[in-house]
């Protein structure tokens, strides 16, 4: 019991009669003239002597925030924010953020990483100042100068119309046709294609609709719905290339391909039609133009053995005659199934078994057989 009773005992520095923590008596305000240290929070002795009432003055906490402030911190009692002691004020943080600033905006206008497939067209101010070759390059920073980035490797590729649709032209021959198409393009000078032209595509689109329309109006319909198609893309791109060279354009044609061309949407049943009847008559007139001249090639091989046959019958007329006569014969009758012999004492008409009907043969040209040697009259 009486070790319990000793641990239920009041914490002696609960005790009326002990000190404070700061010291100086009870309370540990520190006012008093007991010893130990004094208490921050308490305000310092005054100065008084005797019986005069001592003034408080300010405490020790007060006098580090005052610290902490600054000199334009409101010492005298102002609202400002505290200064922690070792960092930066805050005129050196907005020095530090401007020099910051500055750095990025130089490195991010002053460096430049040029491809391979890149050239770069720089200014002064607006004033063409120089091309930059592929690689890291160092420029003036913006605004003195503008780097402007072209890619001179990638081909370019406009089709005609733009959108799909309709693009007719009139043809050489009064004919419309619905033609569509593309050009091929690439960057040859950066200089000439960033300052001479405002607008490079809608120029370019302007010259491929010009030179194409000029040369479809020299050719026919035929032509440019058939082979005459690959000498009027190398026309057109002929001109395209003349006409930008004049502009100083600084872009290179690379070619004109005609992907369609037939007649309007409208007409195309009658076109076709008329298609049809022309390759019809175009196939009479081929089989015409055969026949002829199988006939002509005919008309001179029997010239050629009539002449043959006049050379011979020059030279022994009786026998070419009988000659003549009997191959006649032997062509007329061989179409017959009849036999018929003329000797004396043989019955005139003498019926043959099997004596079938023999087959016309084509008649060889007289030119093609050997004329036979006379030696005289025949009797």
């Amino acid at each position: 019991m009486t070790i319990l009773t000793g641990w239920f005992q009041r914490p002696p520095f609960l005790n009326s009669d002990d000190k404070g923590p700061w010291g100086g008596g009870p309370g540990g305000d520190g006012a008093g003239g007991g010893e130990g240290p004094r208490n921050p929070w308490a305000p310092k002795p005054g100065n008084g002597n005797g019986n005069r009432p001592r003034i408080p003055g300010p405490s020790a906490l007060d006098e580090f925030i005052k610290r902490a402030r600054g000199a334009g911190g409101g010492g005298n009692g102002g609202g400002g924010r505290p200064h922690i002691p070792g960092t930066p004020s805050a005129g050196a943080l907005w020095l530090i953020g401007a020099a910051i600033v500055v750095a990025m905006w130089i490195a991010f206008t002053s460096i430049h990483a040029i491809g391979p497939q890149q050239r770069a067209v720089v200014t002064f101010f607006g004033r063409y100042a120089g091309t930059l070759e592929p690689g890291i390059r160092l420029t003036l920073p913006a605004p003195f100068n503008s780097v402007m980035k072209v890619d001179v490797r990638e081909i370019k590729t406009d089709t005609f119309p733009e959108n799909g649709g309709e693009n007719l032209m009139l043809t050489g021959d009064q004919n419309v046709v619905d033609v569509n198409y593309s050009v091929r393009w690439d960057i040859s000078n950066p200089q000439d294609y960033v300052f001479q032209i405002a607008d490079p595509k809608a120029t370019l689109r302007a010259t491929a609709e010009s030179a194409m329309r000029a040369v479809l109006a020299t050719a026919t319909l035929d032509d440019a719905i058939g082979s005459g198609r690959g000498a009027m893309e190398v026309k057109v791109q002929q001109n395209m290339q003349a006409i930008l060279d004049s502009y100083n354009a600084g872009i290179h044609i690379q070619g004109v391909a005609i992907k369609g061309a037939q007649p309007p949407e409208q007409v195309i049943d009658s076109f076709k039609k008329v298609s049809a009847a022309q390759q019809e008559a175009q196939g009479n007139i081929n089989k015409a133009r055969g026949y002829a001249q199988q006939k002509l090639a005919l008309a001179q091989g029997e010239a050629a053995s009539f002449d043959v046959i006049y050379a011979q019958y020059k030279l022994a007329p009786e026998v070419t005659r009988k000659r003549l006569y009997y191959e006649t014969m032997e062509q007329v009758m061989a179409r017959s199934d009849k036999t018929i012999v003329e000797a004396p004492g043989v019955v005139p008409y003498l019926p043959l078994p099997g004596g079938a009907r023999r087959a016309p043969q084509a008649q060889a040209p007289a030119a093609q057989a050997p004329a036979p040697q006379v030696q005289g009259d025949a009797q």
